[in-house]
């Protein structure tokens, strides 16, 4: 009874409301009143929150899930609100690891539909609220908020964080943030506060400056991400993001994680806060990863990553939803590896006339599969032991993957 009614709750909350997740652009409601207002009607106040607030275009999720767990393993009681979800919405909204239980999604989602509001709440701003009353009924130690997009007018922005961090910048919703560099960039430094600092992930031209000159603006310190942790087997880029986190927890315990640490919280990462699917390994001989990397620069970091670890033959299965577009070197890139196009099960997927589109401008011939199942029955049947598989583009197409296909 409870299982139908939560998903009842969630399918109304999903249809009722914008959602990015399943409409895409029209679900994107930018300003703070609306979050504001259901803040104010359910008497929560954001300031009790001992908040980290983290945005970029690349590599938030990861950065937050590792500190989240690096406070886990300190014995903290740490609360991680990340997006989107792959396979149930409670993944959203964790406490050690532990999803919010559907009795609260259910109460929660009841009580909204029980408002007389004089506006129209989106998904992420319902989602964003109950994240936070959640965090406080339990009195969680540390917050940890990744933002939904952009920054200066995300719901999230009404945090009153301990710190902010930005990991890097790149081209990426440009329809809503801008279509150069700098215009992101400003967008994003709209999460820096005044006296809060501001922890970078990458120094970057484009972005620096502009973080520089907001961060002095507002009388907040400005750190660089420091490099001196190594991590075997992981590419550079989740490199970055897991030395950001370390920073991050060296500000707010004061204390210096040892190597140890470090390790248990790298170790149980997926236990502490649900993290995977970023370059995850799922089968060996042939090696079969799983991988949400979806715009220009994460695609092509993560195709040279599996390029360097791959004797054989390099096949990519991509899936990608409507409203992304692709730069010319990171089609190159993907012409290069034995290429699939894919569609998923969400509305949002492309098309095959759009993938279409897209193999007109290769000789190559590229394979489009209605969806994910037929995709692996075939490639399966074709990889050798030391080829690999990249399943990639999109949190849709990965929610759309059964794990036991390959037990």
């Amino acid at each position: 009874m409870t299982q139908d009614k939560y998903k009842s709750q969630t399918d109304w909350l999903f249809h009722q409301f914008p959602a990015f997740q399943k409409q895409g652009g029209i679900a994107y409601k930018p300003g703070l009143s609306h979050t504001e207002n259901l803040l104010n009607h359910f008497n929560l106040d954001v300031t009790k929150l001992n908040a980290v607030h983290v945005a970029g275009t690349n590599g938030k999720g990861s950065t937050c899930s590792f500190l989240a767990s690096l406070l886990t393993e300190s014995n903290k009681k740490v609360g991680l609100f990340t997006s989107p979800h792959i396979f149930d919405f409670r993944e959203r909204i964790r406490v050690n690891g532990t999803m919010i239980s559907k009795k609260e999604v259910i109460d929660f989602i009841a009580e909204i539909q029980s408002l007389k509001l004089e506006f129209r709440p989106s998904f992420f701003e319902i989602t964003f609220v109950l994240a936070v009353k959640h965090f406080i009924n339990i009195n969680c130690d540390y917050c940890v908020f990744e933002t939904g997009m952009g920054g200066r007018l995300d719901a999230t922005n009404v945090l009153q964080p301990a710190a902010t961090a930005i990991t890097n910048i790149s081209l990426d919703h440009t329809a809503f943030l801008g279509n150069t560099l700098e215009a992101i960039s400003k967008e994003k430094a709209g999460i820096i506060k005044v006296k809060t600092p501001l922890f970078i992930g990458k120094k970057e031209p484009h972005s620096f400056p502009i973080f520089k000159a907001e961060s002095k603006s507002k009388h907040s310190t400005l750190y660089l991400n420091d490099l001196k942790y190594t991590f075997k087997g992981l590419p550079d880029y989740q490199v970055q993001n897991f030395n950001l986190a370390i920073n991050l927890f060296e500000f707010l315990t004061k204390e210096l994680p040892n190597q140890e640490l470090i390790q248990r919280a790298s170790d149980k990462i997926h236990s502490n806060t649900g993290y995977g699917k970023r370059m995850e390994l799922i089968n060996e001989y042939p090696n079969i990863y799983l991988d949400v990397a979806h715009n220009d620069v994460g695609i092509k970091e993560s195709l040279s990553f599996i390029k360097n670890q791959t004797k054989g033959k390099l096949y990519v299965i991509l899936g990608g939803a409507k409203d992304k577009e692709y730069e010319k070197g990171t089609l190159n890139a993907l012409f290069e590896t034995t290429l699939a196009f894919c569609l998923f099960s969400n509305n949002r997927s492309k098309s095959i006339e759009e993938w279409k589109a897209i193999e007109k401008l290769t000789t190559k011939p590229i394979h489009i599969y209605n969806s994910i199942d037929e995709a692996l029955i075939e490639t399966k049947s074709i990889l050798k032991p030391s080829d690999a598989l990249l399943i990639m583009g999109s949190f849709f197409l990965i929610s759309d993957y059964n794990t036991a296909f390959w037990k």
